[in-house]
């Protein structure tokens, strides 16, 4: 079967949202450096003896794309944070070109003076933009294999970035295949919007991991052609990602199948031996 084709997106209204820069602020507890925007928010973390880590665990499941993309030619982030992600991505991922997006200056500033964020290179690029025009723009379009949307400001009360024009925008600069994952808050109104938006963007091929923290979940969209792949199989990588990444992907299969297994049950009343989207 021939892969549906994205819809054509339309750039998210990014002139018509009150941009505010807010101040960044950071904190340490316990040997981990933290990020904030002048709140209590916590908007990254760095474990000061282990940098190169990724310290948070919903920020670890946002590399559950890795579960199905081996050799990733080129990763973006949007929001960069405490740049966890990006870090990660450059150290590991040596081959792949990696672009972070973040809007304030001032966060990258403290990415690299207090995260250990390492300099732009031949294969990383840290871009001052508005993440929903650098995603309209057809530029990026077919040029990601993992997109990774971060995108909350000092009141944290759901991603900046939330409509179906927005998601479509990303899946337009996704490859076939290509993986995009989000942050959102399961337990916030801002979760049924987005998840509407993903998955009108994304036709269907939506799924949400379980909850951790205080109720971030992170949600796994998919472009280009339908997906079936053994869980045996997913425990096979999941085991590789442990061993050479020292990521936790077992638990995010475990995620998956509880969520997908279910929906195998609803749909047909059995258990299916794959994970299918």
């Amino acid at each position: 079967m021939k892969p549906a084709r994205p819809r054509s997106p339309r750039a998210p209204s990014a002139a018509r949202r009150r941009i505010v820069q807010a101040p960044v602020t950071f904190s340490e507890e316990d040997g981990v450096r933290y990020l904030h925007f002048g709140t209590e928010w916590i908007q990254g973390a760095m474990r000061l003896r282990n940098p190169h880590a990724i310290e948070l665990e919903y920020a670890q499941q946002m590399m559950a794309w890795s579960l199905f993309l081996a050799a990733p030619q080129a990763i973006a982030q949007l929001g960069l944070g405490a740049a966890a992600l990006t870090r990660f991505c450059h150290r590991h991922y040596p081959d792949a070109r990696v672009t972070a997006v973040e809007l304030n200056p001032s966060v990258i500033v403290a990415a690299r003076a207090m995260f250990d964020l390492p300099p732009d290179d031949g294969t990383l690029a840290v871009v001052t933009a508005d993440a929903g025009q650098w995603v309209a723009d057809q530029a990026q379009h077919g040029t990601l294999d993992a997109l990774q949307v971060d995108l909350y400001d000092a009141n944290a009360r759901g991603p900046v970035l939330e409509s179906e024009a927005f998601y479509a925008a990303c899946r337009a600069c996704l490859r076939q295949p290509g993986v995009l994952t989000v942050n959102l808050f399961g337990l916030h109104p801002s979760f049924a919007r987005n998840m509407r938006g993903l998955e009108a963007a994304f036709e269907g091929r939506v799924v949400a991991l379980p909850e951790v923290h205080e109720g971030n979940r992170v949600v796994l969209a998919f472009n280009g052609p339908p997906l079936a792949v053994a869980w045996t199989a997913l425990r096979e990588r999941a085991a590789v990602l442990a061993r050479v990444l020292g990521l936790p992907a077992s638990t995010w299969v475990d995620g998956l199948r509880a969520v997908r297994v279910d929906a195998d049950v609803r749909r047909s009343g059995t258990r299916g031996t794959l994970f299918r989207i």
